[in-house]
């Protein structure tokens, strides 16, 4: 077995990508962060990611550490936790911790701890849940793409987002809104010329869109904007020839029973481990 290390998106991008398509939306999270770096939309970053890759002798797994973020592991077999944790023990001085099926998250965890001491612990479940037979929810208002004066709110919402998912990496969410008002992937859901809800999506990738963040403000939560929105932009990419997927927190019952209601089916549940 061979666990190779390297920080070159698109080399690892040509290496992994053969082994990550055979299921696009399973692979979802690593695939288009690798891609958004290879391709340089993923924007500025102060210090290098680290991609790795286990060969046997063909690729069998693989897993990622982008700046400021633990190790990523999504669907890696659990017997291929510790050599890839042994791999970034080698080119990384501390970490904060990992993500992915439980089984290999957990397995990461400690044997980085048994590396570099402290204490694995399980902090939150999430649910990848994939669109098999759309249901467009209703709600008063209406849909429509984001336009150049809402660059300032859609930042200032992306702040409220990163806030309440704990996310401290998420800066700059000024170039992140003007990189979907380019790309056109980000949708408001307006009442009556009020903006109250928007949900982006993730370029195509394999034929596979992953539809987030959906944020909602507190004031205008509870009338079915972001289900309906959800709902919508998932049309949409149906209609463009791909897959929608998204993915759920499972400490938020209403989010799991809305996006069923929308028709997204379970494909796989994640934790995260954060290391003490």
């Amino acid at each position: 077995m061979d666990v190779r290390v390297t920080s070159d998106p698109q080399a690892f991008e040509q290496t992994v990508f053969p082994f990550l398509q055979q299921d696009p939306v399973l692979h979802t999270i690593i695939m288009s962060n690798v891609h958004e770096r290879a391709t340089g939309t993923a924007g500025a970053e102060d210090e290098p990611s680290y991609f790795v890759s286990v060969h046997d002798p063909d690729v069998v797994g693989v897993a990622m550490r982008t700046p400021g973020r633990g190790v990523y592991v999504g669907a890696l077999r659990e017997d291929l936790a510790e050599p890839i944790a042994d791999a970034y023990a080698a080119v990384l001085p501390d970490l904060k911790g990992v993500a992915g099926d439980r089984p290999a998250a957990m397995r990461f965890g400690r044997r980085w701890c048994e590396l570099r001491g402290g204490e694995a612990i399980e902090t939150r479940g999430t649910r990848l849940h994939k669109l098999i037979e759309l249901t467009l929810l209703q709600a008063d208002g209406t849909a429509r793409l984001m336009r150049v004066d809402d660059v300032g709110l859609v930042a200032a919402w992306a702040d409220g987002f990163a806030a309440e998912v704990a996310d401290e990496v998420a800066t700059h969410n000024r170039e992140w809104a003007e990189r979907h008002l380019e790309q056109g992937t980000l949708w408001i859901w307006e009442v009556d010329g009020e903006p109250v809800s928007m949900v982006g999506y993730h370029l195509p990738l394999y034929g596979v869109c992953r539809v987030g963040p959906v944020y909602t403000p507190p004031e205008h939560r509870r009338h079915g904007y972001a289900g309906a929105l959800t709902s919508q932009v998932s049309a949409n990419i149906l209609a463009s020839g791909n897959q929608a997927c998204l993915y759920t927190d499972l400490a938020n019952p209403t989010s799991n029973k809305i996006y069923h209601q929308a028709g997204y089916r379970p494909v796989a549940d994640f934790v995260d481990v954060e290391f003490s």
